[in-house]
């Protein structure tokens, strides 16, 4: 159970620091604020509702991943081992693609950032936040945007999980995207809070873009060499 906690955490953990979320969170406070300048608390409540919306989203896309394995269980369990190792080489090849982000960074990279052509779009439909109920709804919207670049370690999380079933992995689904939220949680409490200002964020997030994504990349790399060799 220990391992098993160390290995979710440590994806949830690669998850939300994920350029990719942060960006969209600066672009719903943006949007939020052209919307009400002087009220802080639609600020804080619509930027709350969005992060539940994006956790609901989430928790929704795990099941299904879930129940697709479930799908295959019989084919699963004559196979665990191929699927365990599977998910393992998965895991390096996400965390090698973040890694050569570091070196080699260009934005929208494949599996790492959410793809140019996709952004103006993410950017139009957030604009149309007017209220903290639809940043509710919109939230759902934008979480295909954030698919592409946050699904792979949702992914091999999943896979991990999917011997539990759908009610056995729901604490750990839970779980995991309560991590995953605590970034956009933090940048909307200290938004709020006039702790920093949404320009701070998004320049801190572009400074040092490369930096979260080595660190992501290596995390993963680790967790997937882990995986193979029987660490975890």
């Amino acid at each position: 159970m220990s391992t098993d906690l160390i290995t979710i955490t440590t994806l949830a953990l690669i998850d939300s620091i994920n350029p990719c979320a942060i960006a969209i969170m600066t672009m719903v406070l943006i949007a939020i604020l052209i919307q009400y300048p002087d009220r802080r608390k639609k600020v804080l409540y619509s930027g709350l509702a969005f992060v539940a919306s994006v956790y609901i989203g989430y928790l929704f896309y795990g099941i299904i991943i879930i129940q697709f394995f479930r799908t295959f269980a019989e084919f699963l369990r004559q196979n665990s081992s191929i699927i365990y190792n599977g998910l393992g080489i998965l895991a390096m090849i996400l965390g090698a693609l973040n890694i050569k982000d570091y070196f080699m960074y260009k934005p929208g990279s494949f599996a790492t950032e959410m793809p140019i052509w996709m952004r103006p779009k993410a950017k139009r439909t957030i604009n149309k936040i007017a209220s903290p109920r639809g940043a509710f709804i919109i939230g759902f919207l934008v979480t295909v945007f954030l698919l592409p670049c946050t699904i792979g370690p949702y992914i091999v999380a999943s896979g991990l999980l999917a011997d539990l079933g759908t009610i056995g992995a729901l604490p750990w689904l839970l779980y995991y995207n309560l991590i995953f939220v605590l970034p956009m949680i933090g940048i909307t409490l200290l938004v709020f809070g006039g702790f920093v200002l949404v320009d701070e964020v998004s320049g801190w997030k572009d400074k040092h873009i490369k930096r979260l994504h080595l660190v992501a990349g290596i995390l993963l790399f680790l967790v997937g060499l882990g995986l193979l060799v029987g660490w975890l």
